[in-house]
């Protein structure tokens, strides 16, 4: 008797890539929220010791952070040149910026070593994202 075989369906390239944009940002909030537990984080905080210490800082971050909820929304309803080509423009954008981060934390104390680490994942999602919106399928010519 042949041994079942688990159904393999194709995923849809858009459904991929709001899958990765949901991974990068869960990333960002775990990498954030945890950082709180690091000694004297969370007293920083409080007392406005941190690097978004102006309104205009906080709305910078603000608008920084809701450009990948904006980009699924895309993915999901645009024309598939305009997702691809935004998936593509902000893939980089934010690989740049994870990577900034990344090499802006060397040495890597024990402090900033989880931080590290998360802007190191989401870099490689953000270019699965460039990778997967470059590699689009092009639907055939009737």
């Amino acid at each position: 008797m042949p041994t079942p075989t688990l159904d393999e369906q194709k995923l849809n390239t858009r459904v991929k890539l709001i899958a990765l944009w949901c991974a990068v940002m869960f990333c960002y909030i775990y990498g954030d929220y945890f950082a709180l537990y690091i000694p004297k984080q969370a007293e920083k905080l409080v007392n406005g010791d941190t690097l978004l210490n102006s309104p205009v800082k906080v709305f910078a971050a603000s608008v920084l952070m809701c450009i990948p909820s904006l980009v699924i929304i895309v993915t999901a309803i645009a024309q598939a040149g305009v997702a691809r080509l935004m998936n593509i423009i902000f893939g980089f954008v934010y690989t740049a910026i994870m990577l900034l981060i990344a090499v802006t934390s060397i040495p890597v104390t024990p402090e900033v070593s989880a931080y590290v680490f998360y802007a190191l994942l989401e870099s490689v999602m953000t270019t699965l994202i460039i990778w997967q919106a470059w590699k689009w399928q092009k639907e055939p010519i009737q």
